[in-house]
């Protein structure tokens, strides 16, 4: 005689129609059918958040699946374990007993188990005369071989998902490099451009990529970015062809060579070989001198210095530079971090550091040690001064905006 399978739980717990319905998928797998535990049990960590079930939940069912002796599941099987809970808990690796609940019914209502509950409520098997296991109440891991596929489909897709993701943060990651290295090249090598304005646009696009974005919103904030580093690109490239054609032309003129006709390529921020080159044999000059950056344009991102110039009005490199020499004290720059700064940065440059350590001296502990950081960057080629100073205008506009 065929015993039938309950399909209550017992005591108080409810049946609800999800769980019915889980029980029909659960008797109509197919006999033939086979499916490798721990495979479908990687799937279905990696289909979780499409099943609604936590962290917690699958480490529960991965104890339930330890008490199934074989590692293939098929469709003619009793596919059914029953393990008491404190055998369980010490399985989910000493899981409480209240916890250990909470989660054996989010399995069940999500429809990954059903429940096959004894008439007392205990798990328990009962063997024939030869031994074998003739009836077992427990909990039914049947609907991982019926849900199988289903499992399997949801895993892929968010797996697809995840590439997607990563492809469009690696997109993001590099053109957001790519432009900054180039604005701050194009400020550099004097590109004529609207560099501030860029930077604005640059950065709006960045800040507007939520903290936890969607792949939609990923995708389009590395189209938008794509494009502006294309513009940029393009902005270079017209720059360089304008100095070709000039170089050129300065070729043609008789008895005037050009001792570095190639130095209009070298674009990028860290090497300054071709302006150390620039001064005059006779009069030396420091790198990253006076033309590097317009007055008006560190003025502008670093306008705090000019409440303690004399007269409170800098009008020159000159006032630049004594100004700066009056606030590296008031800042906690020791001199021999101000001596090694300019003697690896340059002194203007170097005062253009202390103007931004001005700036942010809010933010930054240490002057002193954060200006040894930049000089030993710069010492090393891997220091610019151009995207600090873009930097520090954005800050300066998004307050002046804050205020209006």
């Amino acid at each position: 005689m065929q015993t039938r399978a309950p399909t209550t739980p017992f005591g108080r717990r409810p049946l609800t129609l999800t769980h019915v319905a889980t029980q029909i998928v659960a008797t109509s797998r197919p006999p033939e059918k086979v499916v490798h535990k721990w495979k479908i049990f990687q799937a279905l960590c990696t289909a979780r958040p499409k099943l609604g079930v936590s962290e917690r939940s699958l480490a529960v069912l991965n104890a339930l699946l330890t008490f199934h002796p074989e590692t293939a599941l098929t469709g003619e099987d009793d596919l059914i374990v029953f393990p008491s809970n404190v055998q369980l808990s010490l399985r989910a690796h000493g899981m409480p007993i209240s916890t250990l609940k909470r989660h054996l019914a989010a399995l069940v209502d999500a429809g990954l188990i059903v429940r096959r509950d004894s008439p007392n409520g205990k798990r328990y098997a009962r063997k024939d005369m030869a031994g074998e296991i003739d009836r077992a109440f427990g909990f039914d891991i049947s609907p991982l071989v019926a849900r199988s596929d289903e499992i399997e489909r949801l895993a892929e897709e968010i797996a697809a998902e995840i590439r997607a993701v990563k492809l469009a943060r690696e997109r993001i990651t590099l053109c957001r490099r790519d432009i900054a290295k180039m604005i701050a090249s194009g400020i550099e090598e004097s590109v004529p451009a609207d560099w501030p304005r860029i930077h604005v646009g640059f950065r709006a696009i960045v800040d507007g990529i939520p903290r936890s974005p969607t792949l939609e919103q990923l995708e389009e904030a590395a189209d938008t970015l794509s494009q502006l580093a294309d513009d940029v690109l393009d902005l270079l490239k017209s720059h360089v062809k304008t100095s070709n054609l000039d170089s050129n032309e300065a070729h043609s003129e008789p008895h005037k060579q050009n001792s570095n006709p190639n130095s209009f390529i070298d674009l990028e921020p860290a090497f300054k070989k071709g302006r150390a080159a620039r001064p005059s044999p006779d009069q030396q000059a420091p790198r990253g001198g006076e033309g590097s950056y317009p007055l008006g344009m560190v003025l502008q991102a670093c306008g705090d210095l000019a409440d303690y110039a004399k007269d409170g009005q800098i009008s020159n490199w000159r006032d630049f530079l004594a100004t700066a020499a009056v606030v590296r004290p008031m800042l906690g720059i020791s001199p021999s971090a101000w001596e090694e700064a300019q003697c690896v940065m340059g002194e203007v440059q170097a005062a253009i550091v202390v103007a931004c350590i001005l700036e942010r001296s809010a933010t930054i502990n240490s002057a002193g040690g954060y200006l040894r950081g930049l000089t030993a960057k710069a010492g090393a080629g891997e220091f610019s001064l151009g995207p600090i100073l873009m930097a520090q205008m954005n800050a300066r506009l998004k307050k002046t905006k804050t205020r209006a």
